[in-house]
């Protein structure tokens, strides 16, 4: 099986691993974004930090929007968590991110375990009712 983006999603993940190996667990989401953004310059990867992502209604766009940590390759969504795990609640946070978007890939990304977490997440096509 192909995975999407398999070859960005790399760079991004590797990206992850060398602020995780640098700074360890236990600091502030927050720190982790700065570091990141440092990292990600300095890999050359293409990146908007804090993208606000709008949300439409019926071809109506709402008043409140999402902002994902990251964007990169402006296809790919990067969530960062400093926490003890990941849960279905964060899994669900990326999802309503990719339908926001239509974009199709998310990384979800936790520092805050002794090795770094990370998942891929897919948004899947359905079919109409």
């Amino acid at each position: 099986m192909d995975l999407i983006f398999r070859e960005e999603a790399y760079k991004i993940v590797g990206a992850c691993m060398e602020v995780h190996r640098t700074l360890g667990e236990g600091f502030l989401e927050s720190v982790y974004q700065e570091a990141l953004e440092r990292e990600l310059q300095m890999q050359a990867i293409p990146h908007i930090r804090e993208q606000r992502l709008q949300i439409t209604y019926k071809g109506f766009t709402l008043d409140k929007y999402y902002v994902a940590d990251f964007v990169c390759f402006n296809s790919i969504i990067v969530e960062l968590k400093a926490l003890p795990s990941l849960t279905t609640q964060h899994e669900a946070q990326m999802l309503n991110y990719l339908k926001a978007t239509n974009l199709q890939l998310g990384l979800l990304v936790n520092f805050g375990t002794k090795s770094l977490e990370y998942k891929r997440i897919i948004k899947t096509h359905t079919s109409p009712k």
